[in-house]
């Protein structure tokens, strides 16, 4: 069976990134444009929670030099891949540095799909203290991070320059959701 989407003339596939450090909303905007364009979430903290039932694929990891965001990241490549070759939007949610930037490029290149980049922050750090400490995600077999661990991150996280949208948590969801509606005003995003 041919599933060339170009044969049938549906509109070209989105690679959606939505960035940010822990607690700065990833997740809830991702499901607010998974509602608008009706494209799976792929998560990163989904996707690694598959792994920590088994002791010695962990203990691996942690020997890794960066095992677990690798190993992470590298899944939701193939993951998006697979569904931009079949002709599907995409959405990845996760705390992607340049390089996982970079290969996303890549990937929405060599598929042909269109790139939307979200880049998720806090500016109030009491705002985004309050978030961190009062998610309750409920992913399986997932630990929450505090906000000791998310602290250290704060300092040295790059937000992407390049990014289609940048949304604060610290603002009105309403207001954000308004910025999202705008960027994917037909459906779609860009």
């Amino acid at each position: 069976m041919n599933r060339d989407p170009k044969r049938w003339d549906v509109p070209k596939p989105r690679l959606v990134l939505v960035t940010g450090l822990p607690g700065t909303g990833k997740s809830t905007v991702a499901e607010a444009i998974a509602d608008r364009i009706g494209a799976p979430v792929l998560a990163h903290d989904w996707a690694m929670s598959a792994l920590r039932p088994y002791p010695e694929v962990q203990s691996a990891l942690d020997r890794m030099p960066m095992g677990h965001r690798a190993v992470g990241w590298s899944t939701l490549h193939a993951l998006a891949r697979s569904q931009l070759r079949a002709g599907r939007s995409v959405i990845l949610d996760g705390v992607a540095r340049a390089d996982e930037l970079r290969t996303c490029r890549e990937i929405a290149h060599d598929e042909d799909a269109s790139m939307v980049v979200i880049a998720t922050q806090c500016s109030d750090p009491s705002v985004h203290r309050s978030r961190v400490e009062g998610r309750q995600r409920l992913i399986p077999n997932w630990h929450e991070l505090d906000w000791v661990g998310v602290v250290p991150s704060r300092a040295t996280w790059e937000s992407p320059d390049d990014a289609d949208l940048s949304l604060d948590a610290a603002s009105d969801w309403n207001d954000n959701l308004a910025l999202l509606n705008n960027l994917f005003a037909d459906g779609e995003g860009k």
